[in-house]
């Protein structure tokens, strides 16, 4: 297993949202960040089912390499290797590829921090995570701690580096606040403590739509 697989397991169920089930999608839950679009506009929900052809072009290895900055053969590896331990699994209906969410949240929850473990380091600027991001916002930051945050050139935030689970995670969440709001809880999770991870799961069980 490879932690791009993760990356790309959530924008698979961010795509899912948005085209496929978008009545699943709370926006409420999510504070948008500035650099993202906010596609969940009215102009932007797909209300009428779409054709199978618009929909198997968005879950094609070429369209997730251009989702997420990973590479056709990679995404064919990570969608391989997720439906071989059960993470992925295919639509009943369309026969698309769909992340099993109780099982990734299963992961995330009880394995994330073990397999990919992450600290901080250095002192820089870039993109907030964790306790930091969006999703998070006023929940546990407390005043004049530094944000945990991904390096990032562009980035404006100063903060503590935390190492992201994927280089090119900044295509992945460059359009898409669900995909930033999930990389972001993982982070959390990744080196929170007890309060910071429970908080996390709590919320990332909402967002994947998992009940109790």
């Amino acid at each position: 297993m490879k932690s791009q697989d993760i990356v790309v397991l959530f924008k698979i169920e961010s795509l899912t949202q948005r085209w496929i089930n978008p009545n699943r999608y709370d926006a409420e839950l999510l504070v948008p960040h500035s650099s993202a679009i906010d596609w969940l506009g009215e102009d932007l929900i797909h209300k009428d089912a779409p054709s199978a052809a618009f929909t198997e072009s968005l879950f094609s290895v070429r369209a997730l390499e251009q989702e997420t900055g990973i590479s056709k053969s990679q995404v064919s590896l990570s969608l391989k290797r997720m439906f071989d331990v059960g993470l992925a699994k295919a639509d009943r209906k369309t026969g698309l590829p769909k992340a099993n969410t109780r099982a990734l949240l299963e992961f995330i929850a009880y394995g994330i921090q073990y397999v990919f473990p992450a600290k901080e380091g250095e002192v820089t600027r870039g993109i907030s995570t964790s306790i930091a991001a969006p999703v998070l916002q006023g929940k546990l930051m407390t005043s004049g701690e530094l944000a945990p945050i991904w390096p990032y050139f562009k980035g404006q935030i100063k903060g503590v580096a935390v190492q992201p689970l994927h280089e090119n995670i900044f295509a992945a969440i460059r359009t898409d606040d669900l995909s930033y709001a999930l990389l972001a809880l993982t982070d959390a999770v990744r080196i929170g403590h007890s309060r910071e991870r429970g908080i996390a799961i709590d919320l990332m069980r909402k967002l994947l739509r998992v009940h109790s």
